[in-house]
């Protein structure tokens, strides 16, 4: 028991030490984040940092697949995966430290979701207490580190900043771990990796790490569940108060997902329920289920409170791309910084049906995991939370023009493609396990039959499959070297008020603490800091139609725009504007040249 505990602190220290370690690595990348090629060599010195901490590890780990004996290459193998999950994140956190280079203020500035989260923070540091229904523990905690790093002087924008970065870079090893409950080093890893890349959203990085962690979390607590019988009841009971109190906390982090999740998890604990197993283990099962619902409400109480108070009164009535697009296609989703993508260009039709190649596939390991998995509580955790995320996100659909309230229905898009990810993981774990079975078996009885006797031993040596999954742990850290870059470019300064980088490009746009604009700022004019505390906002009786112009306002959202909405001739005005500044600068640059010359 103690060399297992001091495996997996291993594990999570080693992986936590790789993601800060490299964060704080990334500060030494010196360029101009505002300026396209500096963007680009910061990029490639990201990547160079990363293969030089990469590269020992996958060879110490190929090393011991083939020379090591058995238990070192698994302690090896243990602490690389551990660590290429923390590098994943690690890596994207180090792309935010070089995009926000030189400004102290946070992705998105003081505009969108950040600036609310900074009025909720102010709020908090003012003692004006929670903000709504919004989930108050990250605006509590931007207030808590605003006090402590800056001395509570109101600049909770800096606390941000900081906190954006922290949980980006920690958003790989928290997924690692919660999936290390469930399986071994790579199998954990290859959920893990792969999800907190594609789903992490450095702006808000708190809100897709519940989502990631919730699942596993799910799963491992329904298989408690599922074997109350074989513990003594006080560990039961221990268990059970320790998942109420990480279910609260998570629920105070961000409580959307589990809108999302308690339907089909819900049902699924009725099924697993040990209804026939006997009245001393259906006893233990309702103590433990009444233990982790009871420490989950004390510590979810204030926000439940909340939900129950001003529930009604806050319909969400924002519309972008996702919504004005078929609400059946589920594996892709955009913001509401789309570009110039419309719902009639997006999503791309595939070649079956307007399903693409990698949809069929998926598809394919779905398939697998339900039908050679299901007996893994896991696969049937995530095939019930998708099945009921899947009938909410077409009743609240459904129900939209009607009730005139989107109420966040496109965010069933993220939970649905992480539980056919899983669900396609599992298939094809359960299709290695039990076909290498298969080819053992087959081939001992070959080699029996050959030799007139029983077959003894394995014929397929056990370093052979070490080996394998060696260099598949190294293909999958070349996947998360490259989808880790493609996570921060998409996050560099752009001044396209369409594309993402405009979050980056808006914190080099405000002023610092001493009232002079941030070291590469691209205006002359910066902004003065907000410390406004938060007050709720008018509830509009309309869907707003983000992304749309105001002619086009009748047919896509039914009604005439209201007249802050910009219309195609605002757009080409603002734009003539825009070329005829960039020009005028170049020529004052041009004149400035030409003076300096002898």
């Amino acid at each position: 028991m103690s060399r297992r505990w001091g495996h997996a602190t291993a594990e999570v220290a080693v992986s936590l030490a790789v993601a800060l370690g490299f964060m704080l690595l990334s500060r030494y990348v010196s360029v101009n984040p505002l300026v396209r090629l500096g963007q680009v060599s910061a990029l490639a010195a990201l990547q160079k940092y990363a293969a030089l901490v990469g590269l020992p590890l996958l060879a110490l780990l190929l090393y011991t697949a083939y020379r090591g004996t058995a238990r070192r290459h698994g302690v090896v193998k243990r602490l690389v995966c551990a660590a290429l999950a923390g590098l994943a994140t690690g890596v994207i956190a180090g792309g935010v430290v070089v995009a926000l280079r030189g400004t102290p203020h946070p992705l998105g500035g003081q505009e969108g979701d950040p600036g609310v989260l900074i009025d909720m923070a102010n709020s908090f540091l003012h003692h004006e207490g929670m903000s709504g229904i919004y989930p108050p523990a990250f605006p509590a905690l931007m207030a808590l580190w605003a006090k402590i790093r800056y001395n509570g002087r109101g600049e909770t924008g800096f606390a941000l900043h900081d906190l954006q970065i922290f949980f980006t870079a920690v958003a790989g090893p928290m997924a690692y771990c919660s999936w290390r409950l469930l399986l071994r080093p790579f199998w954990a890893m290859l959920i893990a990796v792969p999800a907190a890349i594609l789903f992490l959203d450095p702006i808000r990085p708190y809100s897709h790490v519940v989502m990631i962690l919730l699942l596993p979390l799910l799963g491992y607590w329904l298989r408690h569940m599922r074997r109350a019988g074989r513990l003594p009841q006080r560990k039961l009971l221990l268990r059970g108060a320790a998942a109420g109190v990480i279910f609260g906390a998570l629920f105070l982090w961000y409580s959307g997902w589990y809108i999302w999740a308690a339907p089909g998890a819900a049902v699924l604990a009725l099924f697993l329920f040990p209804w026939y197993k006997g009245a001393d283990v259906r006893k233990r099962a309702g103590l433990f289920i009444g233990t982790t619902i009871l420490t989950a409400g004390i510590v979810g109480a204030p926000l439940l409170y909340q939900m129950v108070r001003l529930g009604a009164q806050n319909p969400d009535r924002y519309a972008f791309l996702s919504v004005y697009a078929d609400p059946g296609y589920v594996l892709g989703w955009v913001s509401d910084r789309s570009g110039t993508l419309n719902y009639q260009t997006w999503p791309v039709a595939g070649e079956m049906a307007g399903q693409s190649g990698f949809a069929l596939l998926l598809l394919f390991g779905v398939g697998l995991g339900l039908g050679l998995g299901l007996r893994h509580v896991m696969v049937r955790t995530a095939g019930a939370v998708l099945a009921g995320a899947w009938f909410a996100r077409f009743w609240f659909a459904s129900n939209m023009a009607q009730d005139k309230a989107v109420q966040l229905y496109p965010r069933t898009t993220w939970i649905i493609m992480y539980c056919l990810m899983i669900l396609a993981v599992f298939g094809l774990m359960s299709a290695v396990h039990r076909g290498s079975g298969w080819i053992e078996r087959t081939l001992r009885a070959a080699r029996a039959g050959a030799v007139g006797g029983a077959g003894a031993g394995r014929v397929i040596p056990r370093r052979v499959v070490r080996q394998l999954a060696a260099g598949m742990v190294c293909v999958l850290a070349l996947f998360g070297a490259m989808g880790s870059s493609w996570s921060v470019n998409r996050y560099m300064p752009s001044s396209d008020v369409d594309s993402m980088g405009i979050d980056a490009y808006r914190a080099h746009t405000i002023k610092t603490r001493d009232g002079r604009c941030p070291r590469f700022s691209p205006v002359k004019q910066c902004d003065e800091i907000e410390k406004d505390d938060w007050k709720p906002g008018p509830i509009e009786d309309f869907i707003w139609c983000a992304g749309i112009v105001a002619e086009d306002w009748p047919s896509v959202c039914g009604l005439k725009a209201p007249g802050k909405v910009r219309s195609r001739v605002d757009i080409e005005r603002d734009r003539q504007a825009e070329f005829e500044r960039q020009k005028n600068k170049a020529e004052q640059n041009k004149a400035e040249q030409n003076k300096t010359k002898p």
